[in-house]
């Protein structure tokens, strides 16, 4: 497990929040979509750690 990668993915998860917050509150939907986008690679971050997690568990 990686926890700088998981720290990263936490960051853009919530950068990718405030902008689809600021996106909703300002009636910008590019800026919310590219919120929502940035939301979906942290998640899929967090998924090859996952991933990368469970491999490590089956090796050891």
């Amino acid at each position: 497990m990686s926890l700088e990668n998981r720290i990263k993915a936490t960051v853009k998860n919530v950068e990718g929040k405030v902008q689809e917050v600021v996106g909703e509150v300002t009636g910008d939907p590019k800026t919310q979509l590219e919120g929502e986008a940035k939301q979906a690679e942290a998640k899929a971050r967090h998924m090859v750690e996952n991933v990368k997690d469970e491999a490590k568990k089956i090796i050891d």
